[in-house]
């Protein structure tokens, strides 16, 4: 009769659980009679085993090490997101902070001493500018629920800007001096010669109907004559940044630079009735 492998395989296991199972059970007797050092078989068996408990235990360790550390990265990491978050909102405090004071500096000087007569006025902020190239125009966040109103004149810190052509209920436009269709009358600080400052495009005006025979000369002040209807007079308008006279005509061609910032306006003032 032929023993099949798998029955002999499985009768050794059995065998040599049951010879290990003795040879502990002997073990431990003979380790509870004996009084004094350690047995042969127990010095055997640790001599046997300890190199194998070495490494075991050394592996333990490298383990634990390897754990701590990932712990300790994952908790650097989280400690780090919380940093860069608080970061972030310290420097948008900041910003918000820079940008309320920078803002009340704008206040203050566009609400400051200016010349002319003092008239009720109310500050605007600019919300938005005409796409298109040649007109230039803004929007301002009042309109008539603020008494605001088509022809009422536009200043900011530094002089005349434009003034009001369409009104709505909480926004308003502004034809700004350097239009074309714009037109203020005018006279030079000093000479008190007048004249019309026309919108000439871009960043510039001109000042026309001024008589060749006049004064004129690069950096004389421009402001507001008080005719016309729409701005006070004594408003600062610009400075002359360039004279021509020619043999043809009875004017001169002059240039002038706005007082106000055309091309970084923020807030604006709206002079009421």
């Amino acid at each position: 009769m032929t023993v099949s492998k798998r029955g002999v395989s499985g009768k050794n296991l059995v065998f040599l659980f049951f010879a290990l199972l003795l040879v502990s059970f002997v073990l431990i007797t003979l380790n509870l009679r004996r009084d004094r050092g350690p047995l042969f078989v127990e010095s055997w068996f640790s001599t046997l085993f300890s190199p194998i408990q070495a490494v075991f235990m050394s592996g333990v360790h490298r383990v634990a090490e390897t754990a701590d550390h990932y712990l300790f990265m994952v908790d650097a990491a989280k400690e780090n997101d919380r940093l860069k978050e608080e970061l972030d909102r310290l420097l948008k405090e900041k910003n918000q902070l820079q940008e309320t004071v920078l803002r009340q500096d704008r206040l203050l000087r566009l609400t400051g001493d200016r010349p002319g007569p003092q008239r009720p006025s109310v500050v605007a902020t600019v919300i938005g500018r005409d796409a298109t190239q040649w007109s230039k125009v803004v929007v301002i966040d009042k309109g008539t629920q603020h008494a605001v109103r088509e022809k009422l004149p536009v200043i900011t810190d530094a002089g005349v800007l434009g003034h009001i052509i369409e009104s709505g209920p909480f926004t308003s436009k502004v034809l700004l001096i350097t239009d074309s269709r714009s037109s203020v009358d005018a006279l030079f600080q000093d000479s008190r010669v007048q004249g019309i400052v026309v919108g000439a495009g871009e960043k510039w005006c001109q000042m026309k109907y001024v008589a060749k025979s006049a004064e004129v000369k690069v950096g004389d002040r421009v402001v507001s004559s008080g005719l016309g209807g729409i701005f006070p007079k004594g408003i600062p308008i610009g400075w002359v940044t360039e004279v021509a006279r020619s043999d043809q005509g009875l004017f001169q061609s002059i240039r002038l630079k706005p007082g106000a910032d055309i091309e970084r306006l923020e807030e604006v003032m709206i002079l009421l009735p």
